[in-house]
């Protein structure tokens, strides 16, 4: 917002939001000037405040004395370093406080644009683009902040990082951009990673959409009550009154069996609870639905009406999710028939249920369930669209260094619902991947598929996805999960460019051309 900005501003922030434990300087740091602010030792540039950051693998600590070597001016810790010739704030959180920092210097961007966030183990990027597009329709200029781009001023890009939301700084340089564009809202899919990592701490939210709740990231939070209290915390901080005359609202998912406990925390948070589902008390009901290859037809009860939308998105969880979208105009009184046309005029969304069709006469869909419940989800919308007799071939991996004890729940999941599972790579990392492939295999093979026969284990993903193409008989259905808009795979070297779709298209087009060379071996 500013090339410069006074320390002693920062300090009274952090002093009236009660986070500063103490100060330390040698001289009276009234009147410095500040040029930016740095959480990375290697990006900080004369003039820069350095905030010391305690992450899972790195302590910023151990960095300061090279912040400082790099011409920080001043440094912010948990933890007072000795013998410093720069004034040190001493705070209770670092993360937090880095996201106050970075909210102040962009000048609180969020409390200039209606905010909502989108959270829950699936569902979360399609929610996200549904309800952009929804309050777009209604008139307000939206943008957007996920997993598959950011959208500022109409132009969407994609986003190449592997978080869902952006780091504190990241996150409030591109909202105070979407105020510059224009926009009067903009729509956040909010990770269980950002809200317990306090990315979005001194984000301004005035509404929250909880899609589900499934077991994922264990490995980051510990416990699934620790991942659940995560996503819970951001309808704890809800407001009663939001901006533009708004109430602030919880949307939440009636049919999932947490749902209590959001309607609970929206409520102690004197916020208004607005749920959506097939459950007869359900604010938002689904009626009914009727799903095909490339669309859906739902009638839903809103407020007493009957609606009737006609969705180019297939699956019962895209009903759930355009419900959702539904919730939040109902709440906050938007037009519900702009809402309607706005997400009626969704064509797809990159990665989620996206088709590959170059004329094969098997249909192939890409789509980014990555936890037993979203390949559940998944495959009980596809299986009814194979043809009669024929069955569903899922591919899919897991992430190395990453929640071990969904693997086998994954095999499982599949191997209910498929007639052919092929566990292959999906950013391994530095783990064995053998390893991995084994766990999800114990779990299809518990679920009673049989190795060398309706379970395969193919280790390189290309070829396992050609093995299923070569199976793969008229009126059949390859699913390709995990991996979804990815455009790359994390292996021992680090990322290297991988798109399903793109791997997909070059073998269907051989395949199409000669049926009989449909594979690499």
């Amino acid at each position: 917002m500013t090339s410069m900005r006074s320390l002693t501003e920062l300090v009274d922030r952090f002093g009236n939001e009660g986070r500063l434990l103490e100060r330390i300087w040698s001289f009276d740091p009234a009147g410095m000037e500040l040029t930016g602010i740095a959480d990375d030792s290697r990006a900080v540039h004369p003039g820069n405040l350095f905030v010391a950051v305690k992450g899972l693998r790195v302590d910023g600590h151990s960095f300061v004395r090279q912040a400082i070597e790099r011409g920080a001016v001043a440094v912010v810790v948990e933890v007072p370093v000795a013998d410093l010739p720069v004034p040190q704030l001493v705070v209770d959180r670092g993360a937090a406080s880095l996201a106050s920092a970075a909210a102040w210097w962009y000048g609180d961007p969020s409390r200039e644009l209606l905010t909502v966030g989108v959270t829950g183990t699936n569902g979360k990027t399609t929610t996200s683009f549904m309800a952009a597009a929804g309050l777009t329709g209604a008139g307000l200029a939206t943008g957007l902040i996920g997993t598959v781009g950011i959208r500022v001023g109409g132009r969407l890009v994609r986003n190449e990082e592997p978080n869902t939301t952006p780091g504190a700084l990241d996150l409030q340089r591109i909202l105070r951009e979407m105020v510059g564009a224009g926009e009067q809202a903009v729509v956040i899919e909010t990770s269980s990673h950002g809200l317990a990592a306090d990315r979005v701490a001194s984000v301004d939210y005035d509404a929250a959409i909880f899609t589900n709740l499934s077991h994922e990231h264990l490995d980051f939070h510990g416990t699934f009550d620790a991942y659940k209290w995560a996503k819970l915390s951001l309808f704890e901080r809800l407001p009663q009154d939001a901006k533009g005359g708004h109430p602030g609202i919880g949307v939440i998912n009636a049919d999932d069996p947490h749902a209590n406990a959001f309607i609970d925390a929206t409520r102690g948070a004197k916020a208004l609870p607005i749920t959506y589902g097939t459950r007869l008390e359900a604010d938002i009901r689904l009626l009914s639905v009727k799903s095909k290859v490339s669309r859906s037809r739902l009638k839903v009860l809103v407020g007493g009406e009957t609606r009737q939308l006609d969705l180019r998105l297939p699956g019962r969880f895209n009903a759930h999710n355009a419900m959702a979208v539904l919730g939040l105009a109902h709440g906050w009184a938007l037009d519900l028939d702009s809402v309607s046309s706005a997400l009626e005029a969704i064509e797809g969304v990159p990665g989620r249920m996206e088709r590959v069709d170059v004329g094969q006469p098997f249909m192939v869909v890409v789509d980014f369930a990555h936890t037993s419940a979203s390949l559940d989800a998944v495959l009980r919308e596809l299986q009814p669209l194979a043809a009669k007799g024929r069955g569903v071939i899922s591919v899919f991996g897991a992430s190395g260094e990453r929640d071990m004890g969904k693997r086998p729940l994954m095999g499982e999941a599949a191997a209910r619902r498929s007639s052919l599972v092929i566990v292959t790579e999906d950013d391994s990392r530095n783990e064995d991947s053998a390893s991995i492939f084994e766990a999800i295999a114990a779990g299809a093979e518990a679920a009673g598929k049989r190795r060398g026969e309706d379970l395969l284990v193919i280790g390189d993903r290309r070829e396992a996805i050609a093995e299923a193409f070569s199976r793969a008989q008229p009126g059949d259905i390859v699913l390709l999960a995990g991996k979804g808009h990815e455009t790359w795979n994390v292996g021992p070297n680090g990322p290297e460019p991988w798109s399903d779709r793109d791997v997909a298209t070059s073998l269907l087009g051989r395949h199409v051309q000669n049926p009989a060379v449909a594979s690499d071996h």
